[in-house]
């Protein structure tokens, strides 16, 4: 009687959802959840369809838990929470099973956070996510640097132009704010900088050199950390590709390998049967 082992059965079913057609049909029903949880934001839609998208809301959910208990069962809880964005799916999914009354009434907001498995569901908003990640330690060094400028300059501006604009520079939170809206170039000329000007004819000395360093040096640095660390992150995917090449392609010389010792013993064996029959054929004559 043939039975099916556990092992087998698993893969079948992990060689299943990780088909396209699967995936496909997954991000699907992410994309139909976002635009249902972006309708309910409409008063227009939602009170008269309420219970229509609530029910739908509860549908894809339904999809998602049986989705990844497929997958857990698949592949085993052990590999399915050492896999970072299996885990990230389990937390979003998670979350949105928690009955959202009482104190956890606020993690019905946080329903929208299953869009988010689109990031997970897509192979190339991976990599830019691991290239982030990547990224951070980077980041870190530059975030402190900028971090030690601000302050440097939130303590001048407080000192230099706190008593005549309170408003702005009265203290080193209001600022560090101000500062902050001048790096972003959002009203920094006509809003911030030339009533300053007004009173204070060269001030233009303290902002230009803090907007040079602050506004394209320092946020050029983290476009630079970024791209490299995507870069390293493409050539590392690279190189595990051409690894996984060269193991395939060492596999199957070791299999072609294999194949001619079998058809070379074959052959020795097949040689010394007619060497015995050829023998056998000789007596027999002379007999």
């Amino acid at each position: 009687m043939n039975t099916i082992s556990p092992v087998g059965w698993r893969n079948r079913l992990h060689q299943w959802l990780e088909q396209r057609m699967v995936h496909n049909a997954i991000i699907a029903v992410i994309l139909l959840n976002a635009i249902i949880l972006g309708l309910e934001t409409v008063p227009a839609i939602n009170d008269p369809h309420g219970a229509l998208l609530y029910k739908l809301d509860r549908l894809c959910l339904a999809i998602f838990v049986v989705e990844l208990t497929l997958v857990i069962i698949a592949k085993g809880p052990a590999r399915f929470f050492r896999d970072p964005w299996r885990a990230f799916d389990f937390i979003v999914v998670g979350i949105a099973l928690v009955p959202a009354t009482g104190a956890f009434t606020v993690l019905r907001s946080l329903r929208v956070l299953r869009v988010l498995r689109l990031a997970s569901a897509s192979p190339r908003m991976r990599v830019v996510i691991s290239a982030l990640l990547a990224a951070i330690p980077g980041l870190s060094s530059i975030i402190a640097l900028l971090g030690l400028l601000f302050y440097v300059a939130a303590v001048m501006s407080t000192k230099l132009f706190g008593a005549s604009f309170p408003e702005w520079f009265g203290s080193i939170s209001a600022s560090l704010y101000t500062l902050f809206q001048i790096m972003t170039l959002e009203s920094w000329s006509m809003g911030i900088v030339r009533p300053v000007l007004e009173l204070y004819p060269y001030a233009w000395l303290f902002f230009i050199p803090f907007i040079m360093m602050a506004t394209f040096t320092m946020l050029n640095l983290f476009i630079a950390v970024i791209v490299e660390a995507m870069q390293s992150q493409a050539q590392e995917a690279q190189s595990k590709q051409l690894h996984e090449i060269e193991l395939i392609a060492e596999e199957k010389e070791r299999a072609l390998h294999q194949d001619i010792d079998h058809l070379r013993d074959e052959i020795r064996e097949l040689k010394t049967m007619l060497r015995q029959m050829s023998g056998g054929g000789d007596g027999a004559g002379r007999a």
